[in-house]
């Protein structure tokens, strides 16, 4: 992979050809806050300041102007709407960011075949209500679902709280069209239940994390919607016995739509963040948030009877069931806002982590028992029901050198937790730049020199995302 060379003004007017003045941002012509968010996600506080921002709004114009950057060596970071928790949009080599922002058409809504046809810049909870309309559901729902483009989903193979249930964004995927780093156009799959057709292309980009090309549209499969729900928010007086609680549920037979795990700190600093006053008793020290759904509203009602019935070994209070749907809004709401309540909070370094659902209790066990050792605290949160723990290391009052250098040691020890326990270090939010260090803990040699070898294949002049992953 060569050097990169620096955007000269000759390829700027010739970006401006392709996207129109308008649409090629520098620092020198953007207000500065606004140019500033280009360089930056919801990874810590980092910060890169891209040579130009790029808005395109077709997959010509983006085929055009990778071509460019390909030519002339010229960095490209692929960039939605910057929720991610990796640093995988950050601009680390400056160059150019491509922003998928004018990309948000929903091109077609297929009732026939249960399908849709729509670009990466839709915002996920957009597609979601305008797919309910029609009576049919796309299940992937991150937290950050209300902000979140389509496009970084499918980069980094978001899941949510319906995974549980329903899977990850990666098994809604059919077919997609895709800008490579040579500028060439691609359809990656056909828009079918079954292909069988050569190598998967389609499930090889998604998770890449950009770094293979530009998604540029997507056909997604969906399912019904189904009518009823019911949701049950359980205090537990001992974190242990919540994470136990989760492969109790599962082995009585019961598959809930959602599987929520968060500790006392999570719904407290949440609840504040939001003003929801929250009545908590001083010894309750977690909670699980579960989600029945179906067409049958007895049968839902026999299904929490039998969690009733699995919960009553454990040390629990009373448990609460929303029988509105502001109720059950409200809960989801405080569910979904930790993220943002921890940032309000402090900073914070987030950490990914899945283990097989039987496995939640040791490594909650394990990540505080090492938070002890090195003396720093966490939030944990997640999705308990697919094993996925969100760990956030609070920085509080951690100096810099313990900030910057001294919790690489604690993090690995989490990590190889993890590994240990059958599971690895990312469920949902990819590798990109903070996770790199440490993908050599549950990924071999061998498999990491075939990742590179794909990698340069799809692009040979490593352009596409670089530093990312690898």
């Amino acid at each position: 992979m060569s050097e990169f060379s620096s955007i000269t003004p000759a390829l700027l007017v010739a970006f401006e050809q392709v996207v129109g003045e308008a649409h090629v941002l520098t620092a020198q012509r953007t207000e500065a806050a606004a140019y500033a968010d280009y360089g930056r996600d919801h990874t810590e506080d980092f910060h890169f300041e891209p040579s130009v921002v790029l808005r395109p709004e077709n997959a010509e114009q983006i085929s055009e102007i990778v071509r460019l950057c390909h030519e002339h060596r010229i960095p490209v970071t692929p960039r939605g709407a910057g929720t991610g928790l990796s640093g995988g949009a950050l601009p680390i080599h400056n160059g150019v960011v491509l922003s998928t922002e004018r990309l948000n058409r929903i091109i077609e809504i297929d009732e026939r075949n249960l399908q849709a046809t729509v670009e990466p810049g839709v915002i996920t909870q957009v597609f979601q209500d305008a797919v309910r309309e029609r009576g049919l559901m796309y299940p992937p729902d991150p937290a950050s679902k209300g902000s979140c483009f389509l496009g970084g989903n499918l980069s980094e193979s978001s899941g949510g709280p319906k995974a549980v249930k329903y899977g990850v964004t990666k098994d809604y995927v059919l077919n997609m069209q895709v800008v490579l780093p040579t500028g060439d156009i691609i359809w990656t799959g056909a828009n079918t239940l079954k292909n069988a057709t050569g190598y998967n292309l389609t499930q090889l980009m998604i998770g890449s994390e950009g770094t293979l090309g530009i998604i540029t549209r997507i056909v997604f499969r969906l399912i019904p919607h189904p009518q009823q729900d019911i949701t049950l928010l359980v205090p537990f007086r001992q974190e242990a016995q919540a994470a136990e609680a989760v492969s109790e549920i599962f082995r009585a037979g019961i598959v809930p739509s959602g599987m929520e795990f968060m500790e006392r700190e999570a719904i407290v600093w949440s609840a504040g963040y939001l003003n929801i006053p929250l009545n908590l008793p001083e010894d309750i020290r977690a909670h699980l948030l579960i989600e029945l759904d179906g067409n049958d509203l007895e049968r839902l009602y026999q299904e929490a009877e039998q969690v009733y019935s699995v919960l009553e070994k454990y040390d629990i209070g009373e448990i609460l069931l929303a029988d509105t749907a502001g109720q059950k809004e409200e809960l989801w709401k405080i569910r979904r806002n930790i993220g943002n309540a921890v940032r309000y909070n402090s900073v914070y370094k987030e950490e990914d982590t899945v283990v097989p659902r039987a496995e939640l209790p040791t490594l909650l066990a394990g990540v505080k028992e090492i938070g002890s050792r090195y003396g720093f605290n966490s939030v944990c949160y997640g999705h308990a029901g697919d094993g996925n723990l969100h760990i956030n290391i609070i920085r509080g009052d951690l100096d810099d050198d313990m900030w910057n250098h001294g919790l690489r040691e604690p993090i690995k020890e989490i990590f190889r937790l993890c590994v240990k326990l059958g599971g690895t270090i990312s469920g949902e939010h990819g590798i990109g730049l903070v996770q790199r260090p440490y993908i050599g803990i549950a990924i071999g040699e061998v498999q990491l020199d075939l990742m590179r070898g794909i990698k340069r294949v799809f692009d040979p002049h490593g352009i596409m995302n670089p530093g990312k992953i690898f």
